[in-house]
């Protein structure tokens, strides 16, 4: 457990050389979403390997309000410093976690390797036309998690839909460091499969990400949905692998 901001945090880790592999979870999984891929990983590079619950996420302590970017990525540099970890950092992000990675990554350059980004949240998809389009798909769903807002998983929802546009707005401003190598991941049905137009953006904005900088590379998960992870762990295995292995 770390502390930070007053918060208790679980961090997870397997113990191995002095390159160090971030699993961050998407939107409300915890830590046990890489629970098969960690072994594997460990095994096949000799890293460390750490996992880790975020703010009202599994083992962690619970956060009133909304759902703050700033927060989560402090959270994060402060396990990873309390953990000993400034460097050599390879960042594995899902879903949600990739709002995370583009700002630690725009703050803490230094500390990553490089990072892949699986069917990630990407600056690019939010624009001024997108967000309001996701508000008001999202609607029914949080005002059905407001009936009953005592769930964990209807406070998650509700916790990231509060001040969600300008969030969003901020976040479609932050940019990626060139000194970071980036393999983006992005599902063949994507997160928005119900909607062919915002699939398409979301395939265009991992593609303009991809193309916005030098060492980024643009990957296709054949076959699979958002739950890349779940569904195609052989091919996030090979990323990451590959990674970290041109890095070092």
């Amino acid at each position: 457990m770390i502390t930070n901001d007053g918060r208790r945090l679980a961090f997870h880790v397997t113990q191995g050389n002095d390159r160090t592999i971030v699993l961050d979870s998407g939107g409300g999984e915890d830590s046990s979403q890489w629970k098969d891929l960690v072994p594997k990983l460990h095994a096949d590079t000799g890293a460390t390997v750490i996992t880790y619950d975020r703010a009202g996420l599994g083992k962690s302590d619970v956060v009133p309000g909304p759902w703050k970017v700033e927060s989560a990525v402090s959270d994060l540099k402060a396990g990873l410093e309390q953990l000993g970890v400034t460097t050599n950092v390879t960042l594995v992000s899902h879903s949600q976690a990739g709002e995370i990675a583009n700002y630690f990554a725009k703050d803490n350059p230094k500390m990553l390797s490089g990072a892949v980004l699986v069917d990630a949240n990407l600056p690019q998809f939010f624009t001024d036309e997108e967000i309001p389009r996701l508000v008001a798909a999202t609607k029914p769903q949080i005002d059905a998690a407001k009936k009953d807002p005592d769930r964990p998983e209807n406070r998650r929802l509700i916790s990231t839909a509060e001040g969600f546009a300008p969030a969003h707005k901020a976040f479609h401003k932050v940019t990626w460091p060139d000194s970071v190598p980036a393999t983006v991941i992005v599902s063949e049905k994507t997160p928005l499969d119900g909607s062919p137009v915002d699939a398409q953006r979301w395939r265009d904005a991992a593609a303009s990400f991809v193309q916005d900088g030098p060492d980024r590379t643009f990957v296709t998960a054949k076959g699979s949905s958002h739950e890349v992870p779940k569904e195609r762990p052989d091919l996030v295995l090979k990323e990451i692998e590959d990674m970290v292995a041109t890095q070092h």
